[in-house]
């Protein structure tokens, strides 16, 4: 995970233990899975297999959707020309949505950039689709966001608007809307003041990205910053999904030591964003056993060959999600 490495490098320090300090009183621990946590009743509708296979129908919604992307996101990377294919980060999905009516845009802003810099070239990109092209966009749109995209789109919707179109809802799965324990113990534990200007430098001289996204991921920012001066516009919908993996992450897994951090902190989480942080809106329920990844279809495929040797199926298929995003959407009138 790149923060992982940033730290790594800006402080020369193996990722410590979490401190006694930090940690809360209502949680269970790493290493025991969510079912055992108090705070599991929190979860809303937990959705186990709902989304294992794709359906035969799904209806469009009347207006065309925005997808968003998260922290370090992208709408295609290619990494060698057109030698190689494009990575997409919304791998598959995109085509699935079109293949059922639907119109979709999908938006690309500056990966770690400011939620300003981000809401900014949201906007544009969505103003862009408007004047390019017919009367569908420009009637309204419903913006559906992974992780930091939801944090982009409400701010959007709230401040900015982009010209000449209507949001008309914001779906935000796994989005940290209260913030992430995480960013506070890449912060102020593992950094520290006297490390993060260093850090930040090294990012910023390695990747060519900014870092204004961290510190705004924080618990503190979220809360005492962004929601009050934040407002959710009447006109607008607003919707969320969260997600939880039980039990400790493998031990390779990029969301392991994440994983111990936000559930001793914060309780159930899929690796980077608590079920508690991801309520915005009307909660519609949290995916049970589904990580940060495998929310835009960048799932671990020897994990699920591993479970299928085991006898395992597997139950949950980003593209079913998306398209029940889609059909929800178009049964709500939008």
């Amino acid at each position: 995970m790149a923060p992982l490495l940033l730290v790594a490098a800006a402080t020369g320090k193996q990722t410590p233990a979490i401190p006694l300090t930090m940690a809360s009183t209502s949680g269970t621990g790493g290493d025991k899975g969510g079912s055992q946590d108090p705070r599991i009743r929190d979860l809303g509708r937990e959705i186990a297999d709902e989304y294992a296979q794709i359906r035969k129908h799904y209806d469009a919604p009347r207006h065309p959707i925005v997808l968003a992307h998260g922290l370090l996101g992208f709408s295609e990377l290619r990494l060698a020309g057109d030698y190689l294919p494009a990575i997409q980060y919304w791998h598959g999905i995109q085509a699935a949505l079109e293949a059922q009516g639907a119109r979709v845009i999908t938006a690309s802003v500056p990966p770690s950039g400011t939620i300003e810099q981000r809401a900014a070239k949201l906007s544009d990109d969505i103003a862009a689709a408007a004047a390019a092209e017919d009367d569908t966009v420009s009637s309204g749109v419903n913006i559906v966001a992974h992780s930091m995209g939801g944090l982009d789109a409400r701010y959007m919707a709230s401040r900015l608007r982009p010209r000449g179109v209507r949001v008309r809802s914001v779906v935000t799965v796994a989005t940290p809307h209260h913030g992430s324990a995480f960013a506070d113990y890449l912060i102020d534990e593992m950094l520290g003041p006297a490390n993060l200007r260093r850090a930040y430098a090294l990012w910023e001289r390695t990747t060519g990205f900014g870092t204004g996204a961290f510190a705004q991921l924080t618990r503190r920012y979220m809360e005492r910053e962004f929601n009050p001066a934040t407002p959710d516009d009447p006109a607008v919908r607003y919707f969320s999904y969260g997600a939880m993996v039980r039990g400790r992450p493998p031990l390779f897994s990029p969301f392991r030591q994440s994983h111990r951090v936000i559930e001793q902190l914060e309780g159930p989480n899929d690796g980077l964003v608590s079920v508690q942080s991801s309520k915005w809106g009307a909660y519609k329920g949290t995916l049970v056993d589904v990580s940060h990844l495998d929310l835009i279809n960048w799932s671990n495929r020897l994990r699920w060959a591993v479970k299928k040797w085991m006898g395992q199926d597997k139950m949950f298929n980003a593209i079913a999600f998306y398209l029940d995003i889609a059909d929800m959407l178009a049964k709500e009138g939008l």
